[in-house]
């Protein structure tokens, strides 16, 4: 079994979540293969491996359709717990690919926790340490060293587990469906013709959010 061939015009290079760029990108030694498992593909981290081509992730405790493992999902805390007079939609929990960012982003366990590892991972080399995004001051945090004084501050990146106080997602965008005029219907079947996306009518993470842009700093 080959490399994965990864596409020519693949924009995750370089981006924040290029996972095996992130040293040359911060110029530091300290992120993949100390950090975390260095898997030598950036794809793997959220996309299954085209070796495990028709395999689903969710037979082996992973999330449908996504190369990562779910979270205790009764951790959650989600809005409205209690009802709302505003919002139509009470989703029980956070649907794939939203569930796909709250893996890393809710820190509850580490960032390189995929179903499948790419056959070109030797594990026997592997002395990782397997940190959570997680803001908290230990030594299988991130927060340990990104506390804004050893290297910059991530605590705006953990979402954690109460979702109460965050954006609602899962939810169905209500200029669908819903009778509102506050929100207009979508300019196309995916979405907005600004770049913002839905996924099957929802409102997702990354709606958005887009993983794959180079733009945005560290």
């Amino acid at each position: 079994m080959g490399d994965p061939v990864l596409g020519a015009d693949d924009p995750i290079l370089g981006s924040k979540h290029d996972f095996t760029g992130l040293n040359e990108r911060a110029g530091v030694v300290a992120m993949p293969g100390v950090a975390f498992s260095d898997y030598g593909y950036s794809c793997v981290y959220c996309h299954i491996p085209p070796e495990e081509a028709g395999a689903e992730p969710a037979d082996f405790g992973g999330i449908q359709g996504w190369n990562r493992f779910v979270p205790a999902t009764e951790n959650y805390q989600l809005y409205p717990e209690s009802g709302s007079q505003t919002l139509d939609t009470r989703p029980g929990t956070p649907n794939p690919i939203s569930m796909l960012c709250l893996s890393c982003h809710d820190g509850t366990m580490a960032v390189d926790m995929v179903v499948f590892k790419p056959v070109t991972f030797d594990p026997t080399t592997d002395n990782a340490m397997h940190m959570r995004l997680n803001a908290s001051d230990d030594i299988e945090s991130c927060g340990k060293c990104h506390n804004g004084q050893i290297a910059h501050n991530i605590e705006v990146k953990v979402i954690g587990t109460d979702l109460r106080n965050d954006h609602p997602i899962s939810m169905q965008y209500a200029g669908l469906g819903w009778d509102d005029p506050d929100f207009r219907p979508p300019d196309n079947q995916t979405g907005f013709d600004n770049g913002v996306k839905l996924y099957a009518g929802n409102v997702e993470c990354m709606t958005c959010h887009n993983v794959h842009d180079t733009t945005n700093e560290l």
